[in-house]
């Protein structure tokens, strides 16, 4: 079988591979993809493979934008931080939607799947297919967190998620900043809290942060494309956006 990533992250794109071959070691890798752009060369020139495995947001823009250019031929596993796009996804020929972190039963899964359709991959089996995902999607689907429970000296104290400015980690340790500037640590890593914020009001700028809109108080030009970032309340750390990043960040604040 052969197989083609499309994940602008390179660790993700790395422990997708290496999960792909700890479940199966006889599949072949045809190519990682990071960008609409460069999935746009490979379809015009490279041949099909039997399955794709793409990232919904990447740093030029949504995945989406490929397979409405060239409709797939192949079937899709998406995979995302965020399940928004789920319904979406399920429009262009996917036949899963795995959520980050992703893990090895999982992926076992989503590829058992494709293994038990791939000689009838026709439209009607595949819109089959695909209601009984959707159908499963709203019964295991959670809602966003709306409150964060954390201790303020002997006392716990919930935050509701509007409350929230930003989250930052340092030291190993995840952070709350709240609107009013108070500051407390939270038991979640920022991988963890990109799941569970809601990603129409939160963004992962970048490894140290994420910031609800509303605490994005000044976006400046940076050297090679990049963006930074002021944040009310004010932080002693510098906010830097990627170049990679930059494109989905704009459209985030336009979203």
């Amino acid at each position: 079988m052969k197989v083609l990533i499309i994940e602008d992250e390179y660790p993700a794109a790395e422990r997708l591979e290496k999960l792909i071959k700890k479940h199966d070691p006889r599949i072949e890798i045809a190519g990682v993809l990071e960008s609409v752009e460069s999935a746009r060369r490979w379809f015009k020139s490279e041949e099909p493979v039997d399955l794709i495995f793409s990232d919904i947001q990447l740093s030029d823009g949504l995945s989406f934008q490929i397979f409405e250019e060239f409709p797939a031929h192949s079937p899709i596993i998406f995979t995302t931080s965020y399940d928004e796009y789920a319904i979406k996804a399920f429009r262009v020929k996917s036949i899963d939607y795995l959520l980050k972190p992703i893990k090895l039963p999982e992926l076992a899964e989503a590829i058992k799947k494709y293994e038990s359709i791939k000689e009838d991959f026709s439209p009607k089996a595949y819109a089959r297919k695909v209601e009984t995902l959707l159908d499963s999607l709203e019964i295991s689907r959670k809602p966003y967190k709306m409150r964060f429970l954390v201790k303020n000296g002997e006392q716990l104290i919930p935050i509701n998620q509007e409350s929230v400015a930003y989250f930052y980690t340092a030291n190993e340790m995840s952070c709350l900043v709240g609107n009013d500037g108070r500051q407390y640590l939270v038991d979640y890593t920022l991988e963890e809290l990109e799941s569970l914020v809601d990603p129409l009001s939160f963004f992962r700028v970048n490894r140290q942060f994420i910031a609800r809109i509303t605490a994005i108080q000044k976006i400046h030009t940076y050297f090679n494309g990049k963006l930074k970032v002021e944040l009310r309340p004010q932080t002693t750390q510098e906010v830097v956006i990627s170049r990679e990043k930059a494109a989905a960040f704009k459209a985030w604040l336009e979203s």
